[in-house]
């Protein structure tokens, strides 16, 4: 006979008269009411329990659908993690006792007995044996405690505990129903692990693409950009284009894609964005199927590099000269001596006029080949960079003195406009005399393509106050060809010249400015096509000491 017919029976049989319809209608409600609640609970924490949801929360909403089915008081979560069972989660809050995070210990607990047995266990308080949680039922008032061991596949996560303040005598279908609800709970915590390590790894790898100072770029083998980090939106103030080509602004002959594809291989080469001199490395992306999607490009701005290996290219070189001039300084020096305190010798005793001025011509072009010897070795000496009070008039002085000569030869015409009250400087007379050598070479290549009779080169001194602060300027002018306004903006990045080929590395001004940047200053350019150009050294004076 079913259930139904065992109702019908009931109420209209012999046992009606003993039972009113009533009371067992309510009776039957009430159980559909139970069963409807555990579904519809079960149902919740399969639906409502996501990573955006806390433990916390999940348990509460639990314990207040649970309470108007079973009298329960205090709901807990204790989790097994390296071998310890963590108390992670108590509801109602004011149920709590041992503090969040405590590890309970193995001796004498009924929350390890239900790890180690893997059984349901339900425990009346005040009966024996007597477990550690005993006295914490007692202080909260709990006489009974249903725990359910939390399974996921065959490992053990953690042990549920559902304590009501009277002993509920719960029959198999209300345990039934906590054995799926456990199973449920166990598969929503393993899930919210897994996926908690997903997206901690995803929060990982995301941070350190945006950290990583050097641009990165994520690309379609069409050039479209999927991703990009910050450092591109540093490097480019305004990230409009989608297409990496118009972006970078590259040639077709520069499209590393394609080499990609090709190759199958990483494509490395050295690009200019923006003015820039970058270094672009591009590699492939494969999917499972071995099947190239895409291109991952790493972009890293070495400017700044190549200029510090310019200038230790440029410092290398003045070092070797500054050993051959040492050497041949010690073997000139001695002739030289010979010839000019012989010729010195012979003025005194020569009575003769044609002679004389002869004798006279040995000795003051003797006198000019130990001065320039002298010059080399000062300006050409790298031994220790120190700063120190120095002249801009006499770095002026040194350079004339090893390539005056050569530029007057030409035909070139220079002005020295230097102040003799200028004021000194902080800083290497050697290293600034490299600015000025560049300057004057500069301006002599402009002047060898005009035609122009009056071929001049002026060097300008002199003090200037701008906000407060003193500075000392040393101005190189030409009247030369000039400069266009589109080079302007390009003369100070490595490799840039507008010289022929063979005749300019790029690298002079490059290094110029790194060396006035160093000493506190700048380099400032003015110029005009074919009228001209002139390069300013701005330097700071050296600052008055108090006495």
């Amino acid at each position: 006979m079913n259930e139904r017919q065992q109702l019908i029976t009931m109420l209209t049989g012999v046992q009606s008269s003993k039972r009113s319809y009533y009371t067992e209608l309510k009776k039957m409600v009430g159980e559909l009411k139970k069963k409807n609640m555990q579904l519809e609970i079960i149902n919740d924490i399969t639906k409502s329990f996501n990573i955006n949801m806390s433990m916390d929360e999940m348990l509460k909403n639990t314990f207040d659908k649970l309470k108007e089915i079973f009298p329960l008081a205090r709901i807990s979560l204790s989790l097994y993690e390296q071998e310890q069972l963590i108390l992670t989660n108590v509801y109602p809050t004011h149920a709590l006792y041992f503090p969040i995070g405590f590890a309970l210990p193995k001796e004498r607990s009924l929350y390890w007995k239900a790890i180690q047995s893997l059984e349901k266990i339900f425990y009346e308080v005040k009966k024996e044996p007597v477990f550690i949680e005993t006295s914490v039922y007692e202080a909260l008032g709990i006489q009974s405690v249903l725990l359910i061991p939390l399974m996921r596949k065959t490992q053990v996560i953690g042990v549920l505990s559902i304590g009501s303040k009277e002993v509920v005598a719960y029959d198999e279908a209300d345990l039934s129903f906590f054995q799926q609800f456990g199973d449920q709970l166990a598969v929503c915590i393993e899930n919210a692990r897994l996926y908690n390590e997903v997206l901690t790894s995803k929060k990982e790898w995301e941070e350190t693409f945006r950290a990583v100072s050097e641009m990165i770029f994520v690309v379609d083998l069409d050039g479209n950009i999927l991703r990009y980090n910050d450092a591109v939106k540093t490097f480019f103030s305004d990230v409009q284009q989608t297409n990496i080509y118009e972006l970078l602004e590259l040639e077709p002959s520069e499209n590393p894609i394609i080499e990609n594809i090709e190759t199958k291989k990483p494509v490395h080469r050295h690009l200019r964005i923006q003015q820039r001199v970058c270094e672009l490395h591009s590699y492939p992306v494969w999917n499972e199927q071995q099947k190239m999607y895409a291109v991952i490009m790493y972009i890293n701005d070495i400017t700044e590099k190549l200029q510090i290996e310019a200038q230790l290219v440029q410092s290398g070189k003045l070092a070797a000269i500054g050993e051959m001039a040492a050497g041949i300084a010690h073997e000139l020096n001695n002739p030289l001596t010979a010839i000019l305190g012989n010729a010195q010798l012979l003025l005194r005793s020569m009575k003769d006029e044609r002679s004389y001025k002869l004798l006279s011509d040995i000795y003051s072009c003797g006198k000019r080949c130990k001065t320039i010897i002298q010059n080399l070795l000062t300006f050409s000496r790298q031994d220790e960079y120190m700063f120190a009070e120095c002249s801009i008039n006499e770095a002026v002085e040194q350079v004339l003195g090893l390539i005056g000569d050569q530029i007057q030869k030409q035909n070139i015409t220079i002005q020295k406009q230097l102040d003799d009250s200028l004021e000194l400087i902080e800083g290497n007379i050697q290293q600034i005399g490299q600015i000025i050598l560049n300057f004057l070479i500069n301006a002599k290549d402009a002047l060898e393509e005009i035609e122009d009779e009056k071929k001049t080169i002026t060097i300008e001194t002199k003090l200037v106050t701008e906000a407060e602060k003193r500075w000392v300027i040393l101005s190189v002018k030409d009247n030369g060809k000039g400069i266009s306004e589109q080079h302007l903006q390009e003369i100070f990045h490595p490799f840039f010249t507008t010289k022929r080929p063979g005749k300019g590395t790029g690298l002079g001004l490059s290094v110029s400015l790194g060396i006035a940047q160093a000493h506190g200053g700048t380099i400032e350019v003015s110029s005009e096509l074919g009228k001209g150009s002139e390069f300013r050294l701005k330097l700071p004076a050296k600052e008055e000491r108090g006495g």
